[in-house]
């Protein structure tokens, strides 16, 4: 992710016939780098609510007007994963700012304050 003059790179290890192949049908595919692997990415602003913390390929809550991501995490200030207010992530949107598609967005209660912070994605397959 490019955010500013800042660029940051994390290796996701997959094994796929290709990126489509991972999102296309929209199931939900389990990754397991970790929430500070994840706000690593954004930087020293970074924010995430403390709770669900599910991350992947094609993540969502049960509330598909929340926060969703093709490759990412979401995050809940509840116990659960039905109304994510947070994500860090490729490809998303939901409830606050739709229009934000890569980076990190983050409402009621995130670790380190509200956010809407828009990023430049680069996703290279190997």
């Amino acid at each position: 992710m490019k955010i500013g003059q800042q660029i940051k790179f994390v290796v996701i290890s997959k094994q796929a016939n290709s990126l489509h192949s991972l999102i296309a049908d929209r199931k939900f595919r389990a990754t397991s780098l970790g929430r500070n692997t994840w706000k690593f990415l954004i930087g020293t602003q970074a924010s995430l609510q403390r709770n669900c913390n599910k991350e992947g390929f094609n993540v969502e809550g049960s509330s598909t007007s929340h926060s969703k991501a093709r490759v990412g995490i979401l995050a809940n200030n509840e116990n659960d994963c039905k109304n994510c207010d947070s994500r860090i992530g490729f490809g998303t949107g939901g409830y606050h700012d739709d229009t934000n598609t890569c980076g990190n967005q983050a409402n009621y209660g995130a670790d380190n304050g509200d956010r809407r912070m828009k990023a430049m994605g680069y996703i290279l397959v190997q």
